[in-house]
């Protein structure tokens, strides 16, 4: 592993300073010539191609050699004789035989600023088309490692140096795109409208990106599988041959090469590379995508609360309020009440005296006598009668039937394991004969096994959801066909190895299974002998 590294002193010096552009302008030059193959350069020539650089300010040979004379103390250029040019007078001599060479920190403190240029510039993606290239580069391996021929080495270095190109693409584009989209999480914007179309596109783009990830990251484990099966450090030496390194290279150099090889490697097995707890890059990116797409469904409908109620209710009852104070009269009031509430008044008008005999005609009703109104008459328009209180239900029976019912499917469950547990490695072939309801318990532990991923065994393993019962699954290697037959019909399939057990070996009862062994030999017990016995 590589050790701590320390900056140089004055590293991106040249980037401060109110000449900054300029020097920046003048290593662009450098950078330029050397594209062309030109080394060094003249004082006259860096200043005759600041312009193609986009520099515009005017500038005099003095200040350009006054800034490169400053590059030079930063170690970002060279300076040295030039004795190829033909002079008029010994002054000019003195004046232009100096010539100026990019160094090997100019090259790099230029590249860096570029990057961080270009960095600033581009925006997160995450493209399904860069994990199915590693997919095809991986296979490109796999076949180039069963071809010994010298003379594809080169194809080895140049499809491990794509292999890697798609995998820092890969883990560049979604560390971007994942910081863009926790700030889009955390933003709330200003402009709704377009926020809300940017929010929309964005889950429309990650559910599609979700969609197949799973099967594109099994396909590539699968791959990257096979390849380390041939062996890792075989392929790093052919492609270090075809690398064609200068023979000045150390044997140093070399071993910084290959090490350089074996980190990328390291880095694509944790993204790729099936764990014991399910950590691996992909599935990371993948808990990641369907989060924030729940995130911004939320957020999504804030917006479109937020849209159907143009006005908080804070708002509303300042609104009533100062309608309120705007009455002009008592009358008014109780009309505006009405019409914001809806509640009307009491309905008792059909109420009437219990003698009405008593009261004479034409008596107004605030003389009259007081009518007892119901307090229900205002919620349900109907006078209030009190009934009998209903019956509380007893539920002791109901629930005496499920708690009986769900101990005699705990039973059934306990009763099935027990009967697939196996003594080691049996073929799937040796269940014929299972009862239906055991063959079904069957069914789930297989199904568990085949969706999770194999092993670097070739072996599936899973739990059970109480963690209590393992199954292993292994592909056999004869390619038999298995025949299952069960009361309500008969199950056909590849004649896998299967072996159940308690995690940790720990046997499930006290007569396993005794299975097919793996040479074909009559088996001393079968699993339909087994059932039969204990049903």
């Amino acid at each position: 592993m590589r050790g701590f590294e320390r900056l140089p002193a004055r590293i991106f010096d040249f980037t401060t300073g109110g000449r900054r552009d300029l020097y920046f302008a003048i290593l662009h030059v450098f950078n330029d010539a050397n594209e062309r193959l030109e080394t060094a350069l003249l004082l006259e020539q860096v200043r005759s191609r600041l312009f193609e650089t986009g520099y515009t300010d005017p500038v005099e040979e003095a200040e350009v050699e006054a800034a490169l004379r400053h590059l030079e103390s930063l170690f970002l250029v060279e300076s040295s004789q030039s004795y190829t040019a033909g002079y008029a007078t010994a002054a000019e001599f003195e004046r232009k035989n100096v010539q100026y060479t990019l160094t090997v920190r100019g090259e790099a403190e230029f590249a860096g600023v570029l990057l961080v240029l270009e960095r600033l510039r581009e925006r997160g993606a995450l493209q399904t088309a860069v994990l199915d290239a590693i997919a095809d580069r991986l296979d490109d391996l796999y076949a180039l490692q069963g071809d010994e021929d010298p003379g594809m080495d080169s194809r080895v270095f140049t499809t491990v140096q794509e292999l890697e190109g798609h995998l820092d693409s890969l883990r560049d584009n979604t560390k971007r795109f994942n910081n863009e989209l926790q700030r889009l999480l955390r933003s709330e914007g200003a402009d709704l409208d377009t926020f809300h179309e940017v929010k929309r596109a964005t889950v429309g783009y990650l559910d599609a990106f979700v969609d197949n990830l799973e099967q594109r990251a099994r396909t590539i484990a699968d791959a990257l599988t096979r390849v380390e099966g041939r062996g890792v450090e075989r392929l790093l030496e052919r492609a270090l041959r075809g690398a064609n390194l200068p023979p000045s290279a150390t044997d140093a150099v070399r071993s910084d090469w290959s090490q350089a090889r074996r980190a990328k490697w390291s880095g694509l097995r944790l993204w790729f590379a099936p764990t014991e707890n399910g950590q691996e890059g992909v599935r990371r990116l993948h808990e990641v995508a369907r989060g924030a797409i729940g995130s911004l469904l939320e957020s999504l409908e804030r917006i479109t609360e937020s849209r159907r109620r143009a006005s908080s209710t804070a708002e509303d009852l300042r609104t009533a309020a100062r309608w309120f104070s705007a009455a002009e009269s008592t009358e008014q009031a109780h009309r505006l009440w009405s019409a914001l509430t809806g509640l009307s008044p009491a309905r008792h008008a059909v109420s009437g005296h219990a003698d009405g005999e008593l009261i004479p005609a034409g008596t107004s009703w605030s003389r009259a006598d007081p009518v007892p109104v119901s307090a229900n008459l205002r919620s349900s328009g109907r006078s209030g009668r009190v009934a009998r209180t209903a019956r509380v239900r007893d539920v002791a029976e109901t629930a005496r039937r499920r708690k009986e019912r769900a101990l005699a499917q705990r039973a059934q469950v306990e009763r099935a394991r027990r009967l697939l547990a196996t003594d080691g490695p049996v073929r799937l072939s040796a269940f014929d004969g299972l009862d239906h309801d055991v063959f079904e318990e069957l069914l789930a532990l297989l199904g568990r096994a085949l969706s999770e991923p194999a092993g670097g065994d070739g072996a599936r393993r899973a739990l059970t959801s109480d963690g209590r019962l393992e199954i292993v699954l292994s592909v056999p290697p004869d390619g038999r066909e298995a025949t299952v037959r069960t009361p309500r019909g008969t199950f056909t399939g590849p004649d896998h190895v299967v072996s159940i057990h308690v995690p940790g070996g720990a046997p499930v009862s006290e007569t396993p299974m005794t299975g097919t062994p793996m040479t074909g030999t009559p088996m001393t017990g079968t699993p339909a002998t087994e059932a039969r016995g204990l049903s």
